[in-house]
């Protein structure tokens, strides 16, 4: 089929057994939807062979992590589109044609995502899309729908298609020779971030990103789990500075990468001092190091003179000094 829908699986058997059902039901007619195992330890496959035979299975030797999961699996999968959908993603009636139509419509898209809200709360956004993803100047990713914590109602405000800087990774939509043109995901980065690299790749040869909010899709994601994850915090800042490094212009790479320095490490003093949060304080400092170690290993992308689309403000700025937390009062 034209469109292959494929969610990636690591012990995730009680979100398939809740939410796959509703992938199946409302994607059959229009899209082949695949399984792909991150060499899950729990039943994940038994319960797939039982319940959903029909649906191909595609079983990695071990645990590859999101960039890398995806992009061994989707090395065999032949499809013009490519879905990646989260476990923990519950579809709705008609939530492919918006996607598959606009696609079709406009080549100059390279990927799109549909309006993303909360599972717990269906009538608020969702922290991980919202309603399409945006990077202030120093790299700090928000959302159309959301900015750090604050999370807005759904009251149709942004129901309006938008080229967006990124797309989420709980669901994200692209065409396959986009995807494979620009390298795929990063799999060094392993989880998080990965997506925004992506899409500012994708940017950098020239192509578009949108949001396409007449798809609505309900998401389990972060919302309800603890704000302090130390692994997490360290994944975000390590491969954030990560993505700076490969794919800002050269001439704002040096003054963007000292200004991160100081508000990083501003950032994991107010973790210590206010939040007496010594995990994600530490995880802040060993990305820094871990970042400093690596950074060579990659390289820059290549500046073909495409518009950068970065917006030109700090939403830190906005956010905590001007009290500016909703997206449609932004500049």
């Amino acid at each position: 089929m034209r469109v292959a829908i494929v969610i990636l699986n690591w012990n995730g058997r009680t979100m398939l057994e809740k939410y796959l059902p509703s992938v199946v039901r409302f994607s059959q007619e229009e899209a082949e939807v695949i399984i792909a195992d991150n060499a899950s330890t729990d039943d994940s496959l038994e319960w797939l062979e039982q319940n959903f035979p029909h649906i191909r299975t595609i079983v990695l030797d071990k645990n590859y992590g999101f960039a890398g999961g995806y992009n061994m699996a989707l090395k065999q999968v032949e499809s013009e589109y490519y879905i990646l959908l989260n476990s923990d993603v519950e579809v709705t009636h008609h939530w492919l044609s918006p996607l598959i139509e606009q696609m079709d419509a406009h080549k100059e898209i390279a990927a799109c995502q549909p309006k993303l809200l909360a599972m717990h709360n269906k009538g608020v956004f969702e922290y991980a899309g919202a309603a399409g993803g945006f990077l202030d100047k120093y790299g700090y990713p928000y959302c159309r729908g959301r900015i750090f914590d604050t999370i807005e109602q759904d009251l149709g405000q942004y129901d309006s298609n938008l080229e967006i800087f990124w797309a989420t990774g709980a669901c994200l939509m692209i065409r396959s020779k986009d995807y494979w043109a620009v390298g795929g995901l990063d799999e060094r980065f392993f989880a998080h971030n990965e997506e925004i690299d992506l899409c500012w790749r994708l940017q950098l040869a020239g192509r578009k990103i949108y949001c396409i909010p007449s798809s609505e899709v309900y998401h389990v994601g972060g919302g309800t789990l603890p704000k302090s994850n130390p692994r997490k915090t360290f994944l975000n800042f390590r491969n954030n500075l990560t993505m700076l490094w490969k794919n800002l212009p050269d001439n704002e790479l040096r003054l963007i990468m000292r200004r991160r320095w100081f508000l990083d490490y501003l950032a994991a003093l107010q973790m210590l001092a206010l939040k007496f949060n010594w995990g994600d304080f530490m995880a802040v400092i060993k990305a820094r190091r871990a970042f400093k170690k690596w950074r060579n290993s990659f390289e820059r992308t290549p500046q073909k003179g495409f518009a950068d689309k970065r917006d030109k403000f700090s939403i830190l700025w906005l956010y905590y000094a001007k009290k500016c937390n909703i997206f449609s009062k932004l500049p």
